[in-house]
């Protein structure tokens, strides 16, 4: 049976999405075979963030319309063979669409994958609780700023209500250098507030937004926090990325700089 992870964050716009896709990445190239599910109906972006927006013939639409089978809907990633993407349908209309009926259709091909990652809409409505109801775990991803601490500390709450198996945070958009110079909250505080664990740290960096169907480069930070986060969730770590090693001492002041003046 395949371990469900719904990756949520109250607040949109924190690179929830693309997490999800690159926590998937990680995973698979740890041979572990994986299923990226898109519940955020109407504004599904995780077909383009992984590159399969050209090979998407069903959606998981059809597949509660009875148009297809769940399999047919289902897309292997040509570059890594243990991942896979269940693309999200377009439609805006989707109030008839029970949280019941996605589980029963994520329980019926649980047996063939080892992790199955859920994109969650973001706020905390209808498509909220669909996408939390068909998971065990949840990933709660928050950026180091106050109104997305609230956000997440908002969705905790309400995640606890439903008793999963555990509940951690991922912060977004680190920035080591304003964290040495004490101008953003450390990933350790955030956790602190919300009064979880710290599953990883993920820096701001470019190469994330310049990514072709979100395949970082192996050099950049962000591969090596996504790999620490994948090792985290498959061996139950709580290693993290430290943002900050790059900017402390002598040399990290002359990339401080530099980062100012750009």
């Amino acid at each position: 049976m395949a371990r469900k992870i719904v990756i949520t964050s109250g607040k949109g716009g924190v690179g929830k999405t693309t997490a999800t896709a690159s926590i998937g990445y990680a995973l698979a190239a740890l041979k572990k075979k994986v299923l990226l599910c898109d519940l955020d109906f109407g504004l599904n972006n995780l077909d383009i963030v992984t590159g399969v927006e050209g090979e998407v013939v069903y959606d998981v639409c059809d597949v509660l319309e009875g148009k297809c089978r769940v399999r047919q809907a289902i897309i292997q990633d040509k570059n890594r063979s243990t991942l896979y993407i269940l693309p999200s349908g377009n439609s805006l209309d989707n109030d008839d669409i029970s949280g019941q009926r996605i589980k029963l259709m994520l329980e019926s091909v649980s047996n063939y994958f080892e992790y199955i990652l859920i994109d969650c809409p973001a706020g905390l409505d209808t498509g909220f609780h669909r996408a939390v109801s068909c998971a065990d775990e949840a990933i709660v991803v928050v950026t180091p700023n106050l109104s997305s601490i609230r956000d997440a500390n908002k969705t905790i709450s309400v995640l606890l209500s439903y008793e999963l198996k555990g509940i951690s945070v991922l912060v977004n958009r680190a920035r080591g250098d304003l964290m040495v110079e004490q101008k953003m909250i450390f990933p350790d505080d955030i956790a602190k507030i919300l009064n979880v664990g710290l599953l990883g740290v993920v820096p701001e960096e470019d190469a994330v937004f310049l990514s072709v169907g979100n395949s970082l480069p192996r050099f950049c930070d962000s591969f090596k926090a996504y790999k620490i986060i994948a090792d985290n969730i498959v061996k139950n770590k709580n290693r993290a990325f430290d943002p900050l090693k790059k900017y402390s001492g002598f040399f990290g002041s002359i990339r401080r700089r530099i980062k100012r003046d750009i």
